[in-house]
């Protein structure tokens, strides 16, 4: 796989680029990795899903964290690197939508750990139908979540939550406060818990998620 730096923020995120080119795409997957993890790592899990007619975009978060607490504390502490993060994903949008004229219902997120809550905290606030959100082992963020501070309408954007129900930094109650709320927003929503698994990643997750992309 051919990994190239498209460009350096103000802000000092480094942004790759794998897959189709973004002129010649007419859909794109960005790819938010964990904590401790880089783009080199998430795409190559997206490469994995051998996904056709992709641009795969990765942002790489500064010193490798997108925000410097658990997603559990409260936002306040996570700030200023959450705002950061999440405008810098917005940024990303509006290039993509400008270079590429690749519109949000052709833009899929996926993300694991830290990854996987940034793609669901920013698909909550953005709102719209986004073409797929993917995220593996995440939930959205804060101590206490607040349904009046997000956009709240998801028009039918399909969203995969896939946990273990013995992953020690992804606690069950709050995948299932995420689930209720992405439900009351009329996002498609599938949820897989698996038995027994920690925090990481299986198969059955992969095939899933390619379904889900593919059908954009």
């Amino acid at each position: 796989m051919n990994i190239t730096l498209l460009y350096t923020t103000p802000d000092q995120f480094k942004i790759y680029h794998a897959g189709v080119a973004l002129e010649q795409a007419d859909k794109v997957l960005i790819c938010l990795h964990g904590r401790g993890g880089s783009a080199r790592d998430i795409l190559g899990l997206a490469a994995e899903l051998q996904l056709e007619g992709f641009a795969l975009v990765a942002p790489e978060a500064r010193q490798n964290t997108w925000y410097p607490h658990s997603f559990l504390a409260p936002k306040q502490q996570n700030k200023p690197d959450l705002d950061d993060a999440l405008d810098m994903i917005s940024d990303l949008r509006e290039l993509l939508e400008e270079k590429g004229k690749i519109p949000l219902e052709r833009t899929a997120l996926l993300g694991f750990s830290q990854g996987a809550c940034l793609a669901l905290e920013y698909a909550a606030l953005q709102g719209g139908r986004f073409g797929a959100v993917v995220a593996l082992s995440g939930g959205l963020i804060g101590k206490t979540l607040e349904p009046e501070d997000y956009f709240g309408e998801l028009d039918g954007t399909p969203i995969l939550m896939g946990c273990g129900d013995q992953d020690g930094h992804i606690p069950l109650s709050r995948i299932q406060e995420s689930q209720a709320l992405f439900e009351k927003w009329g996002a498609s929503l599938e949820v897989q818990i698996y038995p027994g698994m920690g925090h990481s990643i299986v198969q059955a997750e992969m095939v899933s998620a390619r379904g889900m992309l593919s059908k954009i």
